[in-house]
This record gives structure tokens, sequence and C-alpha cells, in this order.
């Protein structure tokens, strides 16, 4: 009722409560749900069992099972108010993937429930599910979509959003270079963070060349990020030699 009101409804959060805390408290609940969900099913429902043949048990556990999802839900849209308030990060990117990892086992265990199969049917497919999970996400440029998001969402290049947050932005290394760029293509602006990004970003597009320079690096994500370096040599022409 509480996330219906707060993330549906439109309501305002408590004085006090912030949107990281909010966050963190449905981060939390959801450990707690999810470990009971499994407990549930591999306690009371073992197949053959009598509490398994049980209509009305099998019932309230889907019903269980229906609320959890609806849970996950609420976690998701609470890290996106999160994430809209903070911007963008490696640990909000995984937080995410390990929402819908948990949304999924939710799932897989209301359909062991329905095919009446194993236990050990249920993990080995959800040992498949995050193998898979986390084989896609080897070829996932997660560095760029995170620095295109922060600058795509930042408070000076939108009416709304979160102040940008140079120096994380410099930190996720050289395939933010474009997002970089972008910035200061829009903005103009040459404060105190933005030349130190420009300098910061000189620095990096050249130690990535020097390193494309090792066949052993070669890579498809590279190979994208370094033709886009010979066709745009620096934003802001001129503005590198600016005074520090």
């Amino acid at each position: 009722m509480l996330d219906g009101a707060y993330l549906w409804g439109g309501m305002e959060l408590p004085a006090g409560l912030t949107y990281a805390a909010y966050a963190h408290r449905g981060a939390y609940a959801l450990i707690v749900t999810a470990l009971l969900a499994a407990i549930f099913v591999l306690a009371a429902l073992r197949p053959g069992s009598a509490t398994s043949a049980n209509r009305r048990i099998r019932a309230l556990v889907y019903l269980w099972s229906a609320q959890n999802v609806v849970l996950v839900i609420s976690s998701i849209l609470r890290l996106d108010l999160y994430i809209g308030a903070y911007s963008l990060t490696y640990w909000r990117v995984a937080a995410f993937v390990w929402m819908g990892l948990v949304a999924t086992g939710i799932l897989l265990i209301m359909a062991r429930i329905a095919l009446e199969k194993s236990n050990e049917w249920l993990l080995g497919v959800n040992m498949l599910t995050l193998s898979a999970v986390l084989y896609v996400s080897c070829f996932v440029n997660f560095a760029a979509i995170i620095a295109h998001y922060n600058v795509s969402h930042s408070r000076e290049m939108s009416d709304g959003g979160s102040e940008l947050d140079w120096f994380y932005l410099r930190s996720l290394g050289p395939q933010a270079i474009p997002a970089i760029d972008m910035m200061l293509n829009r903005t103009g602006d040459m404060g105190t963070a933005a030349r130190t990004s420009l300098v910061s970003r000189h620095y990096e597009a050249d130690q990535f060349r020097a390193q494309q320079q090792n066949w052993r690096a070669w890579s498809f994500r590279n190979f994208r990020l370094a033709a886009y370096l010979n066709r745009q040599s620096s934003p802001l022409p001129g503005a590198a030699a600016a005074p520090q």
C-alpha cells in the first residue's frame, strides 16, 4: 500500500527520507522476501508430498510469489527514482540486473510448482539463467552506457536531473570520451571541472591510442572507439590551451 502511494500515487516522500534510503529499504526487503519464497517452495512443496498435492496450499504459494513479483517491480521503480536523483553508477546497474534475476527466480519458482518439477530442476535452471546473464554482460559496454545516461540526464543538458559528476564521469575511462565530448560541445562550459575533464579526455585518448598499437588489445568495442577518435580529434577546438 505504501509503495502504491509513493510510487504510483505521486505522493512526496516523508520529510527526512531521501531517495537513497527509500531505495535501500526496498532492496533489503526484497532479499528477505525472495529467500522466504524459495524456502516455502523447497520445504513445503516437495514433489510427491501431501502439501504439494493440496490445491489451497499451491494457490497460496502462487499468491505469495505473485506478491513478491510486485515487490520486485516496486524495488525497480524505487531504484529508478534513486538514479533520477543521483545519476547512474556501476553498482546501480548491477542492482537492476540483480532485481531482474530475483524476478526471474520467483517466476521460475511458480513454473516449478505448475510443472511439478524437482528442486534440482529449479536449481539448475536458476544457475543456467545466472550464467547466461553473466555471459551476455561481457559484451555490454557498461561504461559508455553509464556515461551517456549521466550526461543526457544531467541538469546541464536537461531541465531536470542531478548535477553532472565530472569526477565519476572521468573515472569510467576512455569509453566515456564520446559522452564527455557531447557534454563539452553542448554546453561550451569551460569551468574548472570542464577544463580538468578536457585535459583528462586528451590524456585518456592518447593512452588508448598507444594501447591499440598492440594487436592483442583489439576488440570490437575498442575498434569503434578508435574510429570515433579518428573522426573527432577534440571537442571545443582550441579549448585544450585554456588556462588551468
